[in-house]
């Protein structure tokens, strides 16, 4: 589970802390169970503990190294988001389907060329279908209504986006905004990890919200919609299962290195 802000409520028991060594750099999980969740959950925050990394200097393959490293299978990620479409609602919790990648300065590879190899990764389908469906499963068990087919805008952050890059992104089909997204969810699939991302609903874009846009708006939100995300969070991860049953696992065959 990838997550930060917002998401105190998700509770993990029998909670110790783990540092694993990267080819690019050190990285500090949690590692624990849910109650009565016999499989053990690393539990990593993207933004480090206070929220005191940007989403711009994130180390994102660090990140997925690491849990690759721990042998992590599938990952649900949560993510906040701007709404840029009328049918995502103040709150709600949504499913994303594509995205359009709007990021400027980020290594988005593994693969760069040389020793490594060169991998042209598939990403017809960035986020996992099938875990997707255990999510949806997990919302009808416990009520918790959710959008899906959602296209995320990815910017490079750390700055809100601006009124003319709001209608351009809506232009190109954009119907959310937010700043993490990628390249975690490409990292992942290089290392044949399953992917998904919960995102929460926090604000309106700019041009489209009345009040100018705040971190501490965002922060309130997600505080708000913590309790209904990690409810699903935890629903989904007692009836996830370890074993890949997608296409995800094959997505770097043609270079082999994982």
């Amino acid at each position: 589970m990838i997550g930060g802000t917002g998401l105190e409520a998700v509770a993990l028991l029998d909670l110790r802390t783990e540092s694993i060594a990267t080819p690019y750099g050190k990285v500090t999980v949690e590692i624990g169970r849910f109650e009565a969740h016999d499989e053990l959950i690393v539990f990593m925050s993207r933004h480090g503990k206070g929220h005191t990394v940007p989403p711009h200097l994130v180390n994102y393959r660090a990140n997925i190294w690491a849990l690759k490293e721990l042998g992590v299978r599938k990952i649900i990620a949560t993510a906040a988001v701007g709404s840029l479409s009328s049918r995502l609602q103040l709150g709600d919790i949504v499913l994303l389907d594509q995205f359009l990648d709007f990021t400027k300065s980020r290594p988005q590879t593994f693969y760069e060329g040389g020793g490594q190899g060169v991998l042209h990764v598939d990403m017809t389908e960035p986020y996992c279908r099938s875990v997707q469906a255990v999510i949806r499963e997990a919302g009808e068990s416990i009520g918790v209504p959710l959008q899906g087919g959602a296209a995320y805008v990815c910017t490079e952050g750390p700055r809100f986006e601006t009124p003319a890059e709001i209608r351009m992104y809506q232009i190109l089909g954009g119907e959310c905004v937010g700043m993490t997204s990628v390249p975690e969810v490409v990292l992942a699939r290089e290392c044949g990890m399953c992917y998904a991302t919960i995102a929460m609903v926090t604000n309106e874009a700019a041009g489209i919200a009345d009040h100018p846009l705040t971190h501490q708006e965002v922060v309130e939100s997600l505080q708000a919609a913590g309790k209904k995300a990690a409810g699903l969070i935890q629903e989904t991860f007692r009836i996830l299962r370890h074993e890949q049953d997608c296409r995800c696992q094959m997505a770097n065959a043609e270079v082999g290195k994982f």
